[in-house]
């Protein structure tokens, strides 16, 4: 005899537990962002309006010919449709691969000085001079810092300078152990993982559905 009551329960149970799901993965997205947005050790590089309704966090590395790529083709549009709208915040952060990248990173931040907009310029111009055999040389380095007014002494005591350099490996360190952050580019959207160089369609999808109707 089949027993109605047994399975209306179960059937009760599973409904209850499928509408449980979406609550679950928003309250799971939530805990991300808030972990995401801790504030690392090096200082924020941060554009857009901080009332932003959608917070995107890129993590990259200088040597990465898809960050490369990305930030080419696809941040100018991001910017322009959605950064500079004030409908989204943006914040890139620094995932070196190896020490050519780190030295990298550290002499944007010295060229920046604190100031995101001429640290982005700078990663565009290091992106530009990327060169995917050798990844990244010193004579890069070099000449992206003489673009810049530095002397070769400065670089190369920037792109060493081993304060700055433990600050960098103690970001990573928590990127890759908090937030599994282990490819570039990779990306959190309000507490989204995104992994890889999506196209701008591909994150405008993302995006829209966060907007305030």
């Amino acid at each position: 005899m089949i027993d109605c009551r047994r399975i209306c329960i179960l059937f009760s149970a599973a409904v209850a537990l499928v509408a449980a799901l979406p609550a679950t993965q928003v309250r799971a997205q939530s805990a991300l962002a808030a972990e995401v947005a801790k504030p690392v050790t090096l200082p924020e590089i941060a554009i857009g309006s901080p009332t932003a309704p959608v917070t995107i966090t890129e993590y990259a590395s200088m040597s990465c010919v898809h960050c490369a790529a990305w930030g080419e083709n696809v941040f100018p549009m991001l910017r322009s449709h959605y950064i500079d709208t004030g409908k989204v915040r943006f914040v890139f952060r620094e995932f070196p691969l190896d020490l050519k990248a780190a030295g990298a990173s550290l002499l944007a931040r010295c060229i920046a000085k604190g100031d995101s907009e001429k640290y982005l310029a700078a990663v565009e111009t290091m992106y530009k001079q990327l060169d995917p055999l050798l990844a990244r040389t010193t004579q890069t380095l070099l000449l992206i810092g003489k673009l810049n007014g530095m002397s070769e002494e400065e670089v190369k005591a920037c792109a060493t300078d081993q304060e700055m350099l433990g600050k960098l490996r103690a970001d990573g360190q928590y990127a890759h152990t908090t937030l599994k952050v282990d490819t570039t580019p990779t990306f959190f959207v309000n507490g989204q993982v995104l992994k890889g160089a999506m196209s701008f369609e591909e994150l405008e999808a993302v995006i829209k559905p966060l907007l305030p109707r």
